[in-house]
């Protein structure tokens, strides 16, 4: 009888060590096929949308308060779910009716509040300005501070919808802008309200640019590795992985767009995001240069994971 229970609680120990590990894993398993599968639905459903700007009522007083905002409830109401199965919509007022906590835990572990509009979610979305190094050019961007709309899908999702009616393609800058051409960001929940309502687990993010033409990303793993110069960055990628790359511009906007759920893990943005003068709205690809160059100087490439 001692025998057996001396076996028994050998097993009960190795069990509570290695159970957690277990779920762990299927649930890190079952998260990353969803999470595949959802991104590929939004992706056919925006393809099959007309121009996603546009949608609901804007308007705004003489002191630049909001009196009338149906824009991300419309933008569900009219277009996406004609394109996407959705089983139920909830205006701004009524978000958890849709499964959308409260309070969600950043990657790094940080507990925030939700956002619920656009500025909330990215103050630079609503108002930023920019001007070139030699003060030869300067130019504006504002939009109206929308607030958010949510809806659960066919497959089970709760998603939240940060969307600018405003967006817009190039607008002929030297450099690449980032925050005109969003039109909508969809922070989604896998499993509702249901935990561990953390990002980078069963909470993500998908951000889709352009009016027409859009480019739909989905927000992965991001490393930085390595210090050289531009010609190493590849190759400073690849040496994380096979699956690792060089981020595009899009791919690194919407890390950008989304730096509040991220808590600046990665924090050499804030101060390194600029070149010659140029504020960090506008990013070189890869290694972050000295001024924009190339060839000068060297920086840690930033790599996402596909």
């Amino acid at each position: 009888m001692a025998e057996i229970l001396l076996s028994l609680t050998i097993i009960g120990v190795v069990a509570a060590i290695t159970l957690p590990a277990l779920t762990g894993n299927i649930n890190e398993r079952t998260w990353n096929t969803q999470r595949k599968a959802l991104y590929a639905r939004m992706s056919q459903a925006i393809v099959l949308m007309p121009a996603l700007n546009g949608y609901g009522t804007l308007t705004e007083d003489e002191n630049h308060s909001v009196t009338a905002d149906t824009a991300a409830e419309t933008f569900i109401t009219e277009g996406l779910s004609k394109v996407l199965k959705i089983n139920n919509i909830c205006d701004s007022e009524h978000i958890e009716d849709c499964g959308i906590v409260a309070k969600l835990t950043t990657i790094n572990g940080s507990i925030i509040d939700t956002p619920t509009t656009l500025k909330d979610l990215n103050v630079n979305l609503v108002s930023v300005s920019w001007a070139y190094a030699n003060g030869t050019f300067a130019q504006s961007y504002s939009a109206i501070n929308t607030k958010v709309a949510a809806f659960e899908t066919a497959n089970g999702e709760s998603i939240i919808a940060y969307y600018n009616p405003k967006c817009q393609s190039y607008m002929g800058e030297f450099e690449y802008i980032i925050w005109p051409k969003l039109c909508v960001n969809f922070v989604y929940d896998l499993n509702g309200n249901k935990g561990p309502n953390t990002m980078g687990k069963d909470i993500g993010v998908i951000s889709v640019f352009y009016p027409v033409d859009s480019s739909v990303v989905l927000l992965q793993e991001m490393k930085t590795n390595g210090n050289g110069t531009w010609s190493q960055a590849v190759e400073s990628c690849r040496n994380l992985g096979d699956e690792y790359r060089l981020p595009n511009n899009d791919e690194l906007a919407a890390y950008i767009i989304n730096k509040k759920l991220i808590r600046n893990v990665y924090t050499s943005w804030s101060s390194t995001m600029y070149s010659g003068g140029r504020p960090y709205y506008m990013w070189d690809i890869g290694f972050l240069q000295t001024f924009g160059s190339k060839t000068a100087g060297s920086a840690s490439a930033n790599c996402i994971k596909r």
